[in-house]
């Protein structure tokens, strides 16, 4: 079995910088790619960025983009995601996902749910206002 830690989350005001981590641990394996969601209270858990890592390829949600950052190590199955600039509109639960092997359709796909395989327990970040 593989399990996801992440790390990383905290309480920060608005406009400042978070760094979080996770790192993949358990049977050996290599990941075909990682990302991160996250859940707020009362809303469904949504995408915000995801890698790739045969390419290097990225993807990320719209409210995000030129804020936040994915960045990793495959060899070490640790993923990070550096967080600028934040809003109160960025707190949530976030969460790390690994995507286990080849998935032909998964660059359509990367923003959906069903196309992770394995699942962190979430890290908390707070933006004050």
């Amino acid at each position: 079995q593989v399990q996801l830690v992440e790390s990383g989350g905290g309480l920060v005001q608005a406009g400042g910088s978070l760094r979080l981590s996770c790192v993949a641990s358990g049977r050996t394996y290599t990941s075909y790619a990682m990302g991160w969601f996250r859940q707020a209270p009362g809303k469904e858990r949504e995408f915000v960025v995801a890698i790739r890592w045969s390419d290097g390829s990225t993807y990320y949600a719209d409210s995000v983009k030129g804020r936040f950052a994915v960045s990793g190590d495959n060899a070490k199955n640790t993923v990070y995601l550096q967080m600028n600039s934040l809003k109160p509109e960025d707190s949530a639960v976030y969460y790390c996902a690994a995507v286990s092997r080849v998935r032909l359709s998964w660059s359509g796909n990367y923003y959906k749910r069903g196309s992770y395989d394995y699942w962190g327990q979430g890290t908390q970040v707070t933006v004050s206002s």
